[in-house]
């Protein structure tokens, strides 16, 4: 293990996938129990998403999503990977994370994005429109001011029992965003791995704009990716099938699909755009054995300088998911990780 990887923190993301034979609820039910899986190896933090109206995706409502972690949980941090500001009033979020935060003292963090949703019937029924993005850093600015009791668009209005609470604020971001990041003064959560260039411009400006804030003294850079890790390295590829299936098929038929066995989608026909898609979706991933694995980290962070590595992984084999988060725990020496890990 580099000194770089012994020095970064390790944390996971899960994004609440379906899977073919296995209900939202049961994917619900299976990121909880990730999430215990992952407190007992040491990871930092476990984080949860939110998507709205995704066949393939039953995280819809992240902050209810994390109370239960948070309660099935002891010791890692949790959070949101993140709420999508622009979805939602910084008041109503506020007094939110302000419950959890009490529930949960010192445990949860508020990783905060601006996508808003993703079609037009999506953003009818969220009452909101695409415009919306563009106002995130004014959500943003009112959304600490509630913490801080600082803000001033709602006078004798306070967000109880939000207000006076310290809940650390992550911005997920690149390009514009990371400039929003850097001028309030707040961490950034960035990726994806695949896109290194444009990872290196964000990261590369959010450090030059940071401007220390109450939030933070000085730039904070958690990178974000898909990991894999497994004996060989055709069973990590095999881990990436059923998302890169997904995928290609939203971008060919507009529809995001729960997840398939990687036996089903390497048996499937597929067209000539599904099978360049599918591919491509197989391509630039961190994936591959431990020492290979280790290899691209340690690249990656003297790369970027990462403070942390943030891992998201989509799979339908969820022993394989859980053999993948072992080897990775290892390679990044973490506490809970196994001195040796059985074969996938």
């Amino acid at each position: 293990m580099s000194s770089a990887i012994a020095s970064t923190r390790f944390s996971f993301l899960d994004r609440s996938r379906t899977r073919e034979g296995y209900d939202g609820p049961q994917a619900l039910r299976d990121t909880v129990r990730l999430a215990g899986t992952a407190e007992a190896l040491g990871y930092h933090r476990f984080w949860v998403a939110e998507h709205h109206s995704v066949p393939g995706v039953a995280g819809s409502a992240p902050t209810v999503l994390a109370a239960a972690v948070a309660a099935a949980t002891s010791t890692i941090r949790v959070g949101t990977g993140g709420v999508m500001l622009p979805n939602h009033q910084p008041f109503v979020v506020a007094e939110q994370f302000g419950v959890l935060a009490s529930l949960f003292p010192g445990r949860i963090d508020m990783g905060l994005g601006r996508s808003v949703g993703f079609t037009d019937g999506i953003r009818r029924a969220l009452g909101r429109d695409k415009e919306d993005a563009d106002a995130f850093a004014g959500q943003l600015s009112e959304l600490l001011g509630w913490f801080d009791g600082t803000q001033r668009a709602h006078p004798q209005v306070h967000a109880r029992p939000a207000e006076g609470l310290r809940v650390p604020p992550y911005v997920l971001a690149t390009g514009e965003g990371a400039a929003i990041a850097a001028a309030a003064g707040l961490p950034l959560v960035v990726g994806d791995l695949r896109g290194r260039e444009k990872l290196m411009r964000a990261v590369e400006g959010y450090r030059s704009g940071f401007r220390p804030s109450a939030w933070a003294s000085e730039p904070y850079v958690v990178v974000a990716g898909t990991v894999a890790v497994a004996e060989t390295e055709e069973a990590a590829r095999r881990l990436l099938v059923p998302e890169a299936w997904s995928m290609a098929y939203a971008r060919s038929h507009g529809s995001f699909p729960p997840l398939a066995t990687a036996e089903r989608i390497e048996g499937l026909t597929m067209t000539p755009k599904e099978r360049e898609l599918y591919e491509s979706g197989l391509r630039g991933h961190l994936a591959g054995t431990e020492d290979a694995v280790a290899a691209g980290l340690e690249l990656v962070v003297g790369e970027t300088g990462a403070d942390e590595v943030l891992v998201t992984t989509s799979t339908y084999d969820r022993e394989a998911l859980v053999d993948s988060l072992e080897r990775l725990a290892r390679i990044a020496g973490l506490r809970g990780a196994p001195d040796t890990v059985a074969v996938a």
